[in-house]
């Protein structure tokens, strides 16, 4: 510890990322990411905006990007809040939106950052179990608490609540912003962007890194009632007033015009995960039901640490959560179809060792 350091500093767990290995020949399968490529209309805007312009500032209110999101939603872009990734627009509704006079409540099986953000901004966080079959109970739900948090579908379960369940937290809770996170909801889920009219404390965060195939461009954005995202304004403004570079606005807005390549690729990425999990348990694997572009799958004979580390000198790097109750679990992000036949290939052969 640096004795410069602000005292917060000391006591704050960072997240840590999934690896990105420097090895260009593995396959790629812990982090999520889309095994294709982008729209080729996002390298068209990318290569058009990369002009004499970028000496200028960027567009701070990222109008074209806001229409573009309301255009592929069907909302209006005052209920549009863009970010520098996903991970962005949740830290400044950490800042903005939860009441530091309760506990921010979230799942116990979930996204990591989630106890980050409490740390870093002082807010009491609390723990709520998933149920033994790893699904959010909604019960649990029903107490004090300065904000709720979850994503949907949830990570690294990949298990979706549905759009009822969602609206039942929403009536029991009014007094307090609840969050869904769906950074995978493309895949599957049903999304609760369409709720956002109905419940003003509502709001919806998203990210192009996954189902639009942009990790690398770090675009997000957070819908709701206008008033939650004055708030996210205020903070962005209070902290960096340009998020979003030229190149990256351009782009974004190519993808969320581009529905076809969305849709062609999104059933490509569903189809795989069904091939995937039918593989998976044919080696007896237990498979939670994904709606997300990955699966979280365990075995009855195999550790699942041993597995990962076998899957790794074959050339596959998937993700393992060493957690009292994610321990047994591989997280295998759905990639293309060899790719796929190939993890279910060399987990026979490790599983017959």
């Amino acid at each position: 510890m640096s004795r410069f350091w602000n005292p917060m500093v000391a006591g704050l767990s960072p997240y840590v990322p999934g690896e990105q290995p420097s090895e260009q020949d593995l396959v790629k399968l812990n982090t999520n990411e889309m095994p294709f490529g982008p729209s080729p209309r996002v390298i068209e805007a990318i290569h058009a905006a990369a002009s004499d312009a970028l000496r200028l500032y960027s567009d701070p209110e990222s109008t074209a990007l806001k229409e573009a999101y309301a255009r592929a939603l069907g909302i209006d872009p005052a209920q549009v809040f863009p970010g520098n990734g996903s991970d962005e627009v949740l830290a400044h509704t950490f800042r903005a939106l939860f009441n530091d006079s309760a506990p921010i409540l979230y799942p116990d099986i979930t996204y990591s950052f989630y106890p980050v953000y409490c740390s870093f901004f002082g807010l009491e966080a609390k723990t709520v179990p998933l149920t033994d079959g790893f699904e959010i109970d909604l019960a649990q739900y029903r107490q004090p608490n300065g904000g709720i948090i979850f994503p949907n579908p949830n990570a690294p379960t990949g298990i979706a609540l549905p759009l009822a369940g969602i609206e039942a937290l929403l009536q029991d809770n009014t007094d307090t912003v609840v969050v869904v996170d769906e950074a995978y909801v493309d895949f599957g889920a049903e999304s609760a962007v369409s709720l956002i009219d109905r419940y003003p404390n509502l709001l919806v965060i998203q990210t192009l890194s996954k189902s639009r195939a942009l990790a690398g461009l770090r675009v997000g954005a957070a819908f709701g009632d206008a008033e939650l995202i004055e708030g996210l304004q205020r903070v962005k403004n209070s902290f960096n007033s340009y998020p979003l570079d030229r190149l990256a606005q351009a782009g974004a807005t190519a993808a969320l015009d581009d529905q076809a390549w969305f849709e062609t690729r999104r059933d490509e990425i569903m189809a795989n995960r069904e091939a995937l999990t039918v593989g998976l348990e044919g080696l007896g694997f237990e498979v939670l039901p994904s709606m997300a572009n990955f699966v979280f799958a365990r075995h009855p004979a195999g550790e699942a640490r041993a597995l990962q580390q076998g899957l790794r000198a074959e050339g596959i790097v998937v993700r393992h959560f060493d957690k009292p109750r994610t321990r047994d679990f591989l997280r295998i992000t759905v990639g293309t179809a060899d790719q796929c036949e190939r993890v279910v290939e060399v987990l026979g052969g490790l599983l017959a060792a």
